[in-house]
């Protein structure tokens, strides 16, 4: 399965974007594009340059390679209301996405291998395609053999050092590792940082 393997820290740097919660402490020392002459290159970005930058941006912040990333932008124009609201809705109804929302990971590359690894049945079925799109009345259940692992005997400690807070189109349960999708996402619930409409510019010309 194609993934992104660069490392994620130098991929914030140079969005100028914390994507994974070790890039925090690193980019508050390390500021700026990475590269030798990193310096020379910051000034006032052209309007094109804006929306690359927030398409690359959310497109590594979810994990997604670029023909993914397109064909969830085309799905979004397709589809009713406003295309990066619900841009935004598509990249947290993935299957990745929602297991790192219920906190049982504590970032989206983690939830992945997670999935990928298939820890998770949904609906009673066993899966390993982090790019699922779970629907309302979902549910999402650890294997009976995966809960018996160290990493899941453990999880209470993992979702205490989540950064997630309780959202209203999940319903998560850390004891009997279930997670119930009971809406969808609403826009203020996905990263604020975003600015959505700068894609749908970007894809539109």
């Amino acid at each position: 399965m194609a993934r992104d393997r660069s490392p994620i820290v130098k991929q914030s740097r140079r969005e100028g974007y914390a994507l994974h919660p070790k890039a925090h402490k690193i980019m508050v020392k390390k500021s700026g594009i990475p590269g030798q002459h990193s310096h020379g290159r910051q000034g006032k970005m052209s309007l094109y340059a804006q929306q690359l930058r927030e398409k690359q941006k959310v497109r590594r912040l979810y994990g997604l390679l670029e023909k993914q990333f397109a064909r969830l932008m085309a799905d979004a124009n397709r589809a009713e209301g406003q295309s990066g609201e619900v841009l935004l809705q598509l990249l947290e109804r993935r299957l990745d996405n929602v297991i790192y929302r219920a906190g049982f990971a504590t970032s989206r590359r983690g939830a992945r291998q997670l999935v990928t690894h298939g820890h998770f049945m949904l609906n009673g079925r066993r899966v390993d395609i982090p790019s699922i799109r779970v629907r309302v009345g979902d549910e999402i259940v650890v294997r009976p053999k995966s809960a018996k692992s160290g990493y899941f005997a453990n999880i209470e400690n993992v979702v205490k050092d989540s950064v997630q807070g309780p959202l209203s189109w999940l319903k998560a349960d850390s004891k009997k590792l279930t997670v119930k999708i009971t809406g969808l996402p609403k826009r203020e619930e996905a990263e604020a940082d975003i600015t959505e409409q700068l894609i749908v510019e970007y894809y539109s010309r």
